[in-house]
């Protein structure tokens, strides 16, 4: 992949993006460590479910509600807007459709159920997360805008997803205008990228921001632990939600310099100052050690162990919340 080219930043140093203040990442022997001795929690190998009930076609006067697809996919509707974080329905996070993670459980909602869709926020290149059949389907229906990270917008016209036109390419803090009320902020993560042996770190990484008449809604897309939590929630000090990752944290020495605990998930939470926090990137694709509802019952307990009452829930697939 031709590198991204730009100016020297904290975070990018004219060839590769890093996490700045953050744990080194685990080494290829680390890595190997992990796969010799792995501790798997349980799936299941398949669990049908029926889809959740059809979104409304817009949502505006104020309202906020979001759905839960599945993994890291969302439906954000706000301010008469319609927006998916992450977008994949399709049965493998892979390059290829005989290989790699498989789905558990189909999207909680099936793709026509969805109503048009305005913005796409990709929070980075993982198979994961950036699925290319998905936004094939998404752009051949709808055309949205997309906000994507330093370097992710050569994917997507590489792959003809989108005109360029209709690409906001953003740093860490930077902002896209997406109509006269709505505007998102990208926003740091603790991560790292590639969907091949020879791009690593070529593209970045981030969470986003959207703000409008009716709040401000932060996605954390894939992070581990860092300061940029507390850092988001003095510059956006009233998110009316969060959607914050819970899942494919263990074991934690290995996967807790990019992905979080469901502890660490309320601190985040907390360090945001969220009113609303929705856990994602869970249940779907076995790509750790901990068990399929794991991170559920983790974040139950992270809950429980507060002398605080806080508002963090884990939506079923399908499942939608209006959002106070």
């Amino acid at each position: 992949m031709k590198k991204y080219d730009g100016p020297i930043t904290d975070h990018f140093n004219g060839e590769y993006f890093y996490n700045p203040d953050s744990k080194p990442m685990p080494g290829p022997g680390s890595a190997l460590q992990w796969l010799t001795n792995r501790q798997p929690g349980p799936w299941r190998k398949w669990t049908d479910m029926a889809p959740g009930l059809t979104p409304p076609e817009r949502v505006s006067d104020g309202g906020l509600r979001v759905t839960f697809v599945g993994h890291s996919t969302a439906l954000i509707q706000m301010d008469g807007l319609n927006i998916l974080t992450d977008p994949v329905w399709s049965k493998r996070a892979s390059p290829v459709s005989f290989a790699g993670p498989k789905r558990h459980r189909p999207p909680g909602l099936r793709f026509d159920q969805l109503p048009a869709i305005d913005v796409i926020l990709q929070s980075h290149d993982h198979y994961d997360h950036f699925d290319v059949p998905t936004h094939r389907k998404i752009a051949k229906r709808w055309k949205p805008k997309y906000m994507v990270p330093l370097g992710v917008k050569r994917r997507v016209l590489r792959k003809r997803l989108s005109e360029a036109s209709r690409i906001a390419e953003l740093d860490w803090g930077e902002e896209a205008v997406v109509n006269a009320d709505v505007h998102v902020t990208a926003v740091p993560a603790r991560h790292f990228s590639g969907r091949g042996l020879r791009d690593r770190n070529r593209t970045l990484w981030c969470g986003y921001v959207v703000e409008g008449p009716s709040g401000a809604v932060y996605f954390a897309g894939d992070t581990g632990w860092g300061p940029h939590f507390r850092e988001i929630g003095e510059r956006f000090p009233k998110i009316r939600l969060a959607l914050i990752p819970i899942g494919a944290y263990r074991p934690q020495w290995f996967m807790g310099p990019v992905h979080i605990s469901p502890d660490d998930a309320v601190r985040a939470h907390e360090e945001v100052g969220a009113a609303t926090s929705i856990g994602v990137h869970f249940g779907t694709f076995r790509l750790a050690d901990d068990g399929e509802d794991e991170p559920v019952e983790e974040l139950k307990r992270a809950l429980d162990s507060r002398k605080v009452q806080h508002r963090f829930w884990a939506l079923g697939e399908g499942e939608g919340r209006d959002i106070p």
